[in-house]
């Protein structure tokens, strides 16, 4: 699976939450969060294409619009790069990483529990 760069991610985030979804409904929603200010219609439809030449959307045509939607779920992208992630950074160790969580970002013996808590659940 190819990478997405930060800004198709943020892209994808939003077809992830919203799809169905034209490039006018993406620019309405980064407006909504970014106080009204909408980023260039061109910009955005850019990243969509790219987005979707790398395999991770499809759309539909009606007209000269197209409604874009997720071909690629955001689980199984998630899970794609965070084992990317545990191989380059942590030796594809898990305990290395909840490790480093708790010693540098500072996890209290609470969340850890909660962490452990959820996992037990999804068992």
């Amino acid at each position: 699976m190819q990478r997405l760069t930060k800004a198709e991610e943020e892209i994808m985030h939003l077809i992830w939450d919203n799809a169905p979804c034209t490039v006018a409904q993406l620019l309405d929603i980064i407006a909504k969060a970014k106080g009204g200010k909408k980023p260039p219609h061109s910009t955005i439809s850019t990243l969509v294409r790219s987005i979707e030449d790398k395999g991770f959307l499809n759309h539909k045509a009606y007209g000269r619009t197209y409604e874009y939607y997720a071909i690629v779920k955001k689980e199984a992208y998630s899970r794609t790069h965070i084992q990317g992630f545990l191989k380059n950074y942590f030796d594809n160790s898990p305990s290395q990483l909840v490790s480093f969580l708790v010693k540098d970002q500072n996890i209290s013996l609470d969340e850890l529990q909660e962490l452990m808590k959820k996992l037990e659940e999804d068992q």
